[in-house]
């Protein structure tokens, strides 16, 4: 177990580095310049003396090399540098915009869990054939369905049509409402295919038809047998989603016009803020990579065979890919 948890550490740092990495050569690929941008172009009064001048204070006057090597110092150290726009430190940026932006995705994630892990459940375990194929029909609807039209939808729905929530700002638990549904439709409905696959996948399995024949109950054999054994891919899928979560709140934000990590990436990215812009890119990795570590550290308290195998010194079955999982006999037979 050491050492599986040894190798999952090394990789989320691997990933780490490189999201630094590539979002420092994208970015400084991008034309324009940031100093320009930030004076207000070619229009602007000031100097080639005075612009030289700020590229030196930000030090966009060295070589690039020298450049990745001197912010990535710097990274290590927990310093992200400071905002050419504004001239703050990045950390105080994102320390203010995290707050709002991470009750949307906790409360979206939440709802997408429990809506799409309810829509699998329900969809099998029901007995009515017409109910269970419209069930499995609204995940592939909610995937299709653009996140912004479903939050405008929202919006016109239950803002002004029947006002119940507020249509934008971030005050009081009401405005918590819209953004969360919106954000927890896509999410909720690839977490409900994944469910319903490794649940169509479960229910055809021998310790199944064992657990009906001892005379266990609906609910013991698809909670307590079904659902363990069902769950593994989801929860897999539910670590790779939450980068989409994060990603959605740039949109989500602004549809609802919450200040958050969205806005103050639409911002930076405007101004070609690239400190601002890379230090969002470096905390949406650590936020992606912990919750995928968290996710392969309870796969094993899920799952027995793997706390079998990493004691006999063998390698461990990849949580990631939920095909070997499905493929695998179930933890509870």
């Amino acid at each position: 177990m050491t050492r599986y948890l040894a190798v999952r550490v090394a990789q989320a740092l691997g990933v780490l580095w490189a999201a630094y990495t590539v979002s420092f050569l994208v970015l400084f690929a991008l034309p324009g310049d940031p100093v320009s941008a930030l004076v207000g172009g070619d229009s602007s009064d000031v100097t080639p003396e005075q612009l030289d001048a700020v590229r030196a204070e930000h030090g966009f006057d060295r070589p690039l090399p020298a450049q990745y090597v001197h912010r990535l110092g710097q990274v290590l150290t927990g310093d992200l540098g400071r905002s050419v726009a504004t001239g703050r430190p990045v950390t105080e940026l994102l320390g203010e915009a995290v707050g709002p932006t991470v009750q949307i995705t906790a409360a979206g994630l939440l709802v997408a869990l429990v809506v799409g892990g309810g829509l699998a459940i329900a969809a099998h375990a029901t007995r009515h054939r017409a109910l269970a194929g419209l069930l499995l029909a609204l995940p592939p609807l909610g995937v299709a369905v653009p996140s912004f039209w479903f939050g405008l939808a929202l919006v016109q729905l239950f803002s002004f049509t029947f006002p119940l929530f507020p249509a934008v700002g971030q005050k009081g638990p009401a405005s918590l409402v819209l953004p969360a549904l919106t954000l927890a439709l896509p999410t909720g409905a690839v977490v409900a295919q994944v469910l319903s696959a490794s649940l169509r996948r479960t229910l055809r399995e021998p310790f199944v038809d064992t657990a009906w024949a001892k005379g266990a109950g609906p609910a013991r054999v698809h909670l307590g047998h079904v659902l363990r054994n069902a769950a593994l891919p989801a929860l897999t899928m539910t670590g790779l989603v939450v980068g989409g979560l994060l990603s959605g709140a740039v949109v989500t934000e602004t549809v609802f016009s919450r200040a958050g990590l969205g806005r103050l990436t639409a911002t930076s990215v405007g101004a070609q803020d690239l400190p601002v812009v890379q230090g969002i890119v470096l905390l949406a990795a650590v936020v992606f990579v912990a919750v995928n570590l968290v996710v392969d550290l309870v796969h094993p308290v899920l799952d027995p065979r793997l706390r079998t195998t990493a004691r006999r010194g063998a390698r461990i079955p990849a949580p990631d890919r939920p095909a070997e999982l499905l493929s695998a006999a179930p933890a509870g037979a």
